[in-house]
């Protein structure tokens, strides 16, 4: 079969190459959600009076066949054919004749692209989510195990103040609680069902947007057709911006613990397990895992810029340029996934060092609970300041009971009173919002697919 676009000439070989890029080995993991989404299509152009039900059966149970496939066994899409949407079209055609030429009626590649991005996208979201919950819960439980450890606290990187282990690792828990909010606005984005926009400008059909929309359990259409079009590249900028901010979280996290694991500190131990070694020194446990934690956290922002830089000077409506925003997010939501899988596995394992935190506890990082003890006695702070500040020599560490120093702070959300109760309600609704969701769409999936059918078949970890 010729290309969907053929017109009786053939593209410069360079050219096909350049303009086909590695879309085609893609679309292998984007087939099923394509699938899918042609059943939907096609049952709505059946209840239009378009196709009739024999070929809207007929095509359904071929489309049925290929989303199983794509997920049991994978489909080998040729360059030639340029994409999914081609390696879906010549099967149909193939197996059923003229019901298969009929399937593209009211459709563009360009709203096909996006129901099959955004499908993937969708579930890939929510398997970020479901991750994000998993590492929230090895950091509380590494909270709630160390939650009243002490632990010197650091700003600048200098001795500050006495904290606990419990309000160290309770903070990442809730920075990834916080980010998850951003994910849920950035979810109501994607879900929204862009068939029926075509090429941007709709076509002169009573297609029933409506109808896909429920059928394939999206929220809602995005209304506008030029915008829906426009989209392309804005919204898969704003996941991988929502991804990002837990992968600056992740960063920050694995900082600490490379720092906080030198011989130098020994605050925590890393298992021999989660550290590779040297080729030449013996004695070498490096933190790999860790450091390219850190290091791909850069990666995950770079594919955010790389979106962003790819749709900033784009006109309205489909330019060929936004091709380049598909894999960014398809590398971006299996990068972000495994992420929090490696963040998991840390802080479920990671080893505290209690003998080594108490230790460490210098006489100045006593300084403010000196200047607090003489403003309880009647004197300004600042007077406290100054005067603690001047004889910081004198301070002895033994004067002060750690644990009797840690309790006294009691305010909302403070190392004597972290408030784990906080995260794990936080934690508990964030979990049960995923499995309904997840429940939900895949509801809506196996109705059109005939049964269970993963649309997004897992990043690397999972395999």
């Amino acid at each position: 079969m010729a290309k969907l676009w053929d017109k009786g000439y053939s593209l410069d070989a360079l050219i096909e190459r350049f303009t086909v890029g590695n879309d085609y080995l893609l679309d292998r993991r984007l087939v099923a959600a394509d699938a899918v989404a042609s059943i939907a299509h096609a049952r709505m152009l059946e209840s239009i009076g378009v196709i009739t039900a024999a070929d809207a059966s007929a095509l359904q149970r071929e489309l049925q066949a290929i989303a199983s496939a794509a997920v049991a066994d994978g489909v080998a899409i040729r360059r030639d054919q340029e994409d999914g949407h081609t390696y879906i079209e010549e099967r149909l055609v193939e197996l059923l004749g003229e019901a298969g030429k009929r399937i593209h009626t009211g459709r563009s590649r360009n709203d096909q692209v996006l129901a099959s991005t955004r499908l993937f996208a969708r579930e890939g979201l929510l398997r970020v989510r479901a991750a994000l919950c998993g590492a929230v819960e090895a950091l509380v439980g590494l909270a709630a195990r160390e939650e009243s450890t002490p632990m010197p606290g650091r700003t600048h990187m200098q001795p500050a103040m006495p904290t606990t282990v419990g309000l160290w690792a309770a903070s990442y828990a809730e920075a990834l609680l916080d980010t998850d909010r951003l994910l849920v606005a950035v979810y109501g984005l994607l879900n929204r069902s862009p068939l029926g926009a075509a090429a941007s400008y709709g076509v002169p059909l009573p297609l029933d947007r409506e109808l896909v929309a429920r059928l394939l359990g999206f929220e809602s259409v995005q209304h506008n057709v030029l915008d829906v079009v426009s989209s392309r590249g804005r919204i898969e900028g704003a996941v991988l911006d929502a991804l990002d901010q837990a992968g600056v979280v992740l960063s920050r996290f694995a900082t600490d613990l490379i720092l906080f694991s030198l011989p130098e500190f020994s605050y925590f131990s890393l298992p021999p397990e989660l550290c590779s070694g040297s080729s030449i020194m013996p004695q070498k446990r490096n933190p790999d895992g860790l450091e390219l934690m850190r290091g791909k956290s850069a990666t995950l922002s770079s594919y955010a810029d790389r979106v962003r830089n790819v749709i900033r000077s784009a006109p309205s409506a489909y330019n060929r340029d936004v091709q380049e925003t598909k894999e960014p997010l398809v590398r971006g939501i299996d990068l972000a996934v495994d992420l929090l899988a490696v963040a998991e596995l840390t802080a479920s394992t990671v080893v505290v060092n209690r003998d080594r935190l108490a230790e460490a506890f210098s006489a100045d990082i006593f300084a403010t609970d000196a200047a607090i003890d003489r403003v309880a006695a009647g004197m300004s702070f600042r007077d406290a300041y100054r005067e603690v500040a001047s004889g910081i020599g004198s301070l002895d560490a033994s004067s002060f009971d750690l644990q009797a120093v840690i309790a006294r702070r009691t305010s909302t959300g403070t190392p004597g009173n972290v408030g784990l109760g906080h995260a794990r309600d936080e934690l508990d609704a964030t979990r049960a919002s995923v499995d309904a969701e997840r429940e939900r769409v895949a509801a809506a999936v196996a109705a059109l697919a005939g049964g269970e059918l993963p649309l997004y078949p897992g990043a690397p970890s999972d395999r």
